[in-house]
């Protein structure tokens, strides 16, 4: 007597054949988590306003200094939000902290080896490219940075947007000061203008923004870019103006 739970069984329909033509060494493709699950309102923010400026000497970055929680809190006064992440070029941070920190762990990371596979620096075109791709596929939550590097080819300066765009201009400012940044900074810009120079234009700047916008305050920290190599300090407003 046959079996009905066998005859059941050879009436399926056979598996998908498609289910069993994948590259074997092909990566699986996961995903990222939910950014939108998380309590933005508990993360560590630099609120921020960055500046950088392309000169006749190099690049000059600035930033102010304060973090807040979710906007509404001071957690921190003294925040460095620019670092050296190559001999001749800085980043900013901006957004999370955590987020911020680790795409510049991750960056630098990889520009430390680059140079021990080739032998030389990356150029700015290519670091700028690969901070958009970071920034673009990494978890690393809304970040919207400044590069701003020294190479062969001149002085630059970039702007990074969180879905990886990169932007390259004289001057750019991001964060959210940037509105009234922007105001005082083009109207004090001028083309050919030394390190110097631009290290008064954006402390101005900052300062403005920091007048109006509760992400922004508490001093200003400038990294000065040079094919020497790149110096970074803290400032009270009036040291500068």
């Amino acid at each position: 007597m046959r079996d009905p739970d066998f005859d059941a069984a050879l009436s399926q329909p056979s598996l998908d054949r498609e289910q069993f033509q994948q590259d074997p060494y092909e990566p699986e493709l996961g995903s990222l988590p939910d950014a939108t699950a998380t309590d933005e309102s508990a993360v560590n923010k630099t609120g921020t306003t960055t500046i950088g400026i392309s000169t006749t000497d190099g690049v000059v970055v600035a930033t102010d200094m304060r973090a807040s929680l979710g906007g509404r809190f001071v957690s921190n006064k003294n925040v460095q939000k620019v670092e050296q992440i190559h001999p001749t070029a800085a980043l900013t941070l901006v957004g999370s902290v955590g987020g911020a920190q680790s795409f510049i762990r991750n960056l630098r990371a990889e520009v430390d080896l680059y140079e021990a596979r080739r032998g030389e620096n990356m150029s700015m075109q290519a670091l700028s490219t690969l901070a958009g791709n970071f920034a673009r596929g990494g978890p690393f939550f809304a970040i919207n940075p400044i590069l701003g590097g020294i190479d062969d080819e001149g002085h630059h300066v970039y702007s990074i947007d969180p879905a990886g765009g990169v932007m390259k201009d004289d001057y750019t400012v991001t964060g959210s000061g940037l509105t009234v940044a922007y105001g005082t900074l083009e109207d004090r810009y001028e083309e050919e203008m030394s390190n110097e120079a631009a290290r008064e234009v954006a402390a101005a700047s900052i300062k403005a923004a920091a007048e109006r916008d509760t992400g922004s305050g508490n001093g200003i920290y400038i990294a000065d870019v040079t094919p020497e190599g790149v110096d970074i300090d803290g400032y009270d407003f009036d040291e500068l103006l």
